[in-house]
């Protein structure tokens, strides 16, 4: 792949650090533990890792909460121990993006502890800091993503500071030069030591509405999300000055090379405000994470209709991004796919067979299923937000290597961070060998990606199907198709040879006139032999 188009044209991995591998038996993930596996990712087809939070923290929600955009965690290596991360994955054609976190601080960074010593301190305005209303309650009606006001008081200047998020989380002002100035430089820092690009957390929501108005309170008629919180997010979020950022910090990717790719945790539910964080193409996100549909039931129709949405409204040189799965949003095996093995394998297709930029999440290729977990276990900040009250913690569970004691994360008697799930029934060793494992399916979907051209750059063109079956041209010579129902599905109109198919026995098949489906089986056919 030429350098200009490689995240468009490979399969990114995201990896949760600290539940990838433990190189040093403590219990927590760590950098060495991922260089670690870095010829296994090879060997899997990927082409760039993005890493969740790497810098220091103090760790209230998980390494969200920065204390210095510029250095380590401690915890999970040193400065050192990232630099050779990303060289030994250079010398494996692999980049290596961080997590970008500008919408705010730890309330121990520096910035913050400067600018709550006084109104006139140095980084006072660097934060956002307003008067009580007459009464004493908060500046306006503001609610937390991560429940309650969204505004705490501080005793000792006298105002209220406003977190998006947890307390300790205080959002910074991006109306203030200086912060944006600040942020350049850290963008810089990471370029200078050969990092690819980043994922920026609350891509959408780092700028505030000036006036600080009101949100408007949720309705019946507003996506499920909405009501949870209780308001609709349009003026402590989802404002339209972001773009002016995004398109800075566009520029400053640009200088350094069209390799450098800048991808957005976008978490908006209206397809034609998300499709804006592209810009014209070319000048803001270079990827943006659709949550439409990830939100989606594993449904011909409704995935489909958000697919037909996005690539109507995208600019002509944007790029879709497509993933089922991240830290937040527990694992598609569970969520979409009830743990059902054949619908995970019909998952898996249709991520690597889209037109577009394919994410997948550490332990995705091997079908790790949510962890069953207590709610005593779990350690995030924000369980009272899921319906089963254990958060997003289920999803972050340690990456299951071998069925041996540790689970080949770490050693035979260490207790990890977060609990294991059932790696003895599904780990990576146990995989390996076996040509039909979910594994070996995940890997040869890759590799069929690099061998057919319209794969990873083939324009997309949905065809008429039977209710529950959803299937789509690629360029002139790739047929996907896959029964999202519980009927056997009779498919007119098709010809040519099953490349793969998610029962691997059809391998090879020759299609001719109409193709039978089984209930929740998907197939790739060619008009023309695939050959290793």
């Amino acid at each position: 792949m030429d350098g200009g188009s490689w995240w468009r044209d490979g399969v990114l991995y995201q990896i949760y650090p600290r539940s990838f591998a433990d190189s040093n038996g403590d219990g927590i993930g760590d950098l060495p533990g991922i260089t670690s596996k870095l010829d296994y990712l090879q060997w899997l087809g990927i082409d760039g890792l993005w890493l969740s939070p790497t810098m220091p923290s103090p760790n209230l929600d998980w390494g969200y909460d920065v204390l210095d955009f510029c250095g380590v965690h401690p915890e999970l290596g040193t400065m050192d121990d990232l630099d050779r991360l990303v060289r030994e994955a250079a010398d494996r054609n692999i980049r290596v993006l961080l997590d970008l976190v500008p919408n705010h601080t730890s309330d121990l960074h520096e910035w913050f502890i400067d600018s709550k010593r006084s109104r006139s301190s140095d980084h006072r305005d660097w934060y956002i800091w307003r008067d009580p209303k007459p009464d004493g309650s908060p500046p306006n009606n503001w609610l937390s993503v991560f429940t309650g006001p969204a505004w705490t008081f501080d005793e000792g200047t006298g105002q209220y500071h406003l977190h998006n998020f947890l307390p300790q989380q205080p959002d910074l002002d991006w109306w203030n030069d200086d912060v944006r100035d600040a942020f350049d430089a850290v963008l810089r820092f990471w370029y200078e030591r050969g990092v690819a690009g980043f994922r920026i957390d609350v891509a959408h929501g780092i700028v505030k509405d000036r006036e600080l108005r009101d949100n408007l309170p949720a309705t019946p008629e507003d996506h499920p999300r909405v009501k949870l919180i209780g308001q609709q997010q349009n003026y402590n979020l989802n404002r339209p000055e972001v773009h002016d950022v995004l398109k800075r910090w566009r520029a400053v990717s640009d200088e350094y090379s069209p390799q450098r790719v800048l991808v957005g945790e976008t978490l908006v539910l209206d397809l034609e405000r998300w499709a804006a964080f592209y810009g014209s193409g070319t000048d803001e996100l270079n990827l943006a994470f659709n949550f439409p549909f990830i939100f989606a039931p594993l449904d011909a129709r409704e995935m489909s209709e958000v697919v037909a949405t996005t690539e109507q409204l995208l600019p002509v040189e944007a790029w879709p991004v497509w993933t089922g799965t991240n830290h937040d949003t527990r694992r598609f095996p569970t969520r979409w796919c009830n743990d059902d093995p054949a619908r995970v394998r019909c998952a898996m297709m249709i991520l690597l067979t889209l037109r577009g930029t394919p994410f997948l999440y550490n332990g995705d290729e091997i079908g790790m299923p949510d962890t069953h977990m207590s709610p005593e276990q779990v350690l995030d900040p924000v369980k009272i937000r899921t319906e089963d009250g254990l958060g997003r913690d289920p999803g972050r569970t340690p990456m299951h290597w071998s069925p041996e004691p540790g689970a080949g994360f770490t050693g035979p008697d260490t207790e990890p961070w977060l609990p294991f799930g059932d790696y003895g029934a599904c780990n990576v060793a146990g995989q390996r060998n076996d040509p039909d494992s979910m594994l070996n399916f995940t890997r040869d979907l890759i590799a069929l990606r690099r061998r057919l051209s319209e794969l990873p750059r083939g324009s997309y063109k949905p065809l008429n199907c039977p209710e529950g079956v959803w299937a789509w041209r690629r360029g002139d010579d790739v047929t996907v198709a896959v029964n999202l129902s519980d009927l056997n599905q009779d498919i007119p109109d098709m010809d040519g040879n099953i490349a793969i198919g998610t029962d691997r026995a059809r391998d090879g098949e020759t299609v001719t006139g109409s193709l039978v489906l089984a209930e929740w089986e998907g197939v790739i056919i060619t008009n023309r032999p695939s050959t290793g």
